[in-house]
């Protein structure tokens, strides 16, 4: 019935065949285990970015608590200053300002602000706290605390622990329009790089009815949007109008 093999040449070369093959089995397997294994660790790193990303964008987010403009000129209608009240958003780690963009909209264009501790003539901000909102270039902005003083790029930071202001000149595009006499009496556009206030001619600032839009940027990319609706009137000089 079965039939027997006698040559033992026969028998070894089948066993070495069968061998070979299941090597190149347990081969092809572990390559493809590599392949899956690889693969998985790869999505998984890749999930847990997009997910801290994800998590960033809704807790790395800057909060404003008051929106303020401080009235420069109740006759003209134009504000000295405009002031926003910044925390940092619940579960949020610490966020910094000046890492910070605000993207703005105004009566006078767009323009995307940045973070400075100096004004328009270079001066340091945080050795002088006479220096006023007018003082600042365009597309800029500048830090207080909570005592009122200017900020430093390396104390700019929003934490459990500190809360602060963003403050903005809103005499400058684009929030209003700045013009300066030239040296030879004709009139120049201020281009927000050097600005002598001795020379100015005239000044439009943001006021009264006016409006614009803001968006804060954090460094993790999370954005917050506000708008500013300036009243219709003001009453005195210096007073304080929610915006």
């Amino acid at each position: 019935m079965f039939e027997t093999i006698t040559n033992s040449e026969d028998r070894g070369q089948v066993g070495i065949g069968t061998l070979i093959v299941f090597i190149a089995m347990v081969l092809v397997a572990a390559i493809a285990a590599g392949v899956l294994i690889n693969t998985a660790g790869f999505l998984q790193s890749q999930a847990e970015a997009t997910g801290q990303e994800s998590t960033d964008l809704v807790s790395e987010r800057i909060d404003v608590s008051t929106e303020v403009g401080i009235v420069g000129n109740a006759s003209s209608g134009e504000l000295e200053s405009i002031r926003l009240g910044v925390t940092g958003a619940a579960g949020s780690d610490q966020i910094d300002l000046s890492e910070t963009t605000i993207q703005a909209v105004g009566p006078n264009g767009q323009a995307n602000l940045v973070f400075t501790d100096v004004d328009a003539n270079g001066t340091d901000l945080t050795t002088d706290d006479s220096i006023n909102a007018s003082q600042l270039n365009a597309s800029q902005f500048a830090v207080k605390n909570s005592e009122g003083e200017w900020v430093a790029s390396d104390s700019a930071v929003l934490d459990d622990d500190n809360d602060y202001t963003i403050v903005v000149n809103p005499g400058a595009e684009p929030f209003g329009n700045l013009t300066a006499d030239g040296a030879d009496g004709t009139t120049e556009v201020h281009d927000g790089s050097s600005f002598t206030y001795a020379h100015l001619s005239e000044h439009e600032a943001f006021g009264q009815s006016q409006t614009s839009s803001l968006e804060l940027v954090s460094p993790s990319s999370a954005t917050t949007s506000i708008e500013l609706n300036s009243p219709d009137l003001y009453s005195e000089d210096g007073e304080a109008v929610r915006l």
